[in-house]
């Protein structure tokens, strides 16, 4: 599909740390696609939008069934980078059928967004892109996840620098899911919700230190168990200091992927690979959001997709996107298997 032929990409919160990061990747994969910056400070929406280039920005108001968007309004897609509790902005898809994009549910809140779908299944595709930055630990492990003939354990430790939180919707997202609910994890075969010691779990950082974490349940853990049959699945995370700030740098992102199983040859194995991005989380986001506008829209990977409900591993080939994710930045290493061993 020609980008240039598509109506503008409707991104909301577009305007905010996060968004504005997706919108540049975005337009780095697709130079001419046509993109609508909305948010509620309309001046920061056109700040955001004159830097992209054939784009422009809107005022939206998520309390409204039409978002306050003009009634002639078109777009070829909405993408969503803040919490929408209302839900109208899916609403608002649906009755188009656009794709639609959500980035900030926790696994104990899709149940609406959900719902939606199975009242209009035939109405429009809805990916749930709400995995840590946007499937940066989820992709690469099920990539990694190919040396086996059989996974039985999958560990990531993720480390968001204390320095590296993000706007205010991404700290509103932290607060809601670290405080709200207990966290999700798979167990020996079986799924449990756990909160204070029985969340809590350490793992080594990318220079050997050991960081206190906890369970945290975005989309990832449900996804994986789907994909790959393990019989126990966690995803840890730890808010601190990370590696590259302890050598007096600046701060940076990590994801420790930790897979244990039977590799193809017959032999039993602990894996473990470490990425890193020397500038945070917020460009890892981006470029997973983005790469989920493009497969939706036919514009990489296939045809544009059908109706229906999605997550980004349904839909995009993970040697892709970890290919994307070291083309903007990410840097990958696999670890000695004794260090593997020893973590």
């Amino acid at each position: 599909m020609n980008a240039n032929a598509l109506k503008p990409v409707l991104i909301i919160g577009g305007s905010g740390v996060v968004g504005a990061q997706g919108a540049q990747a975005l337009r780095r994969l697709h130079p001419e696609l046509p993109i609508a910056i909305a948010g509620r400070d309309l001046a920061r929406a056109e700040a955001v939008a004159a830097t992209l280039g054939n784009a422009h920005a809107l005022r939206v108001d998520l309390q409204r069934a039409d978002l306050g968007l003009p009634e002639d309004a078109q777009f070829s897609a909405v993408v969503l980078f803040v919490k929408d509790d209302t839900l109208n902005s899916l609403k608002y898809a649906q009755r188009r059928r656009l794709p639609y994009v959500s980035t900030s549910s926790g696994s104990f809140e899709i149940a609406p967004e959900v719902a939606r779908h199975l009242r209009a299944r035939d109405a429009a595709p809805i990916l749930l892109a709400s995995h840590w930055l946007a499937g940066a630990a989820t992709m690469p492990t099920l990539h990694f996840a190919e040396e086996f003939r059989r996974v039985d354990r999958i560990e990531i430790g993720a480390l968001l620098d204390e320095q590296d939180m993000g706007g205010p919707a991404a700290a509103a997202d932290y607060e809601r899911l670290v405080d709200a609910a207990a966290a999700q994890i798979l167990e020996n075969g079986r799924w449990r919700w756990v909160r204070g010691d029985e969340a809590a779990r350490s793992f080594l950082s990318v220079d050997g230190t050991r960081v206190a974490a906890s369970a945290y349940s975005p989309l990832d853990v449900v996804s994986l168990a789907a994909a790959t049959d393990a019989h126990s699945i966690r995803l840890d995370m730890a808010l601190g200091e990370s590696a590259s700030r302890r050598r007096g740098e600046a701060f940076s992102t990590e994801i420790v992927i930790e897979l244990e199983g039977e590799l193809h040859d017959g032999r039993i194995a602990r894996r473990r690979h470490e990425l890193t991005h020397p500038q945070g989380q917020a460009p890892i986001t981006a470029i997973g959001i983005a790469l989920g506008i493009e497969r939706l829209l036919g514009l990489a990977g296939g045809e544009a997709v059908a109706p229906g409900l999605y997550t980004p591993d349904g839909l995009i080939d993970p040697a892709y996107q970890l290919r994307r994710l070291r083309e903007f930045g990410v840097q990958v290493r696999r670890a000695p298997d004794a260090i593997a061993a020893a973590a």
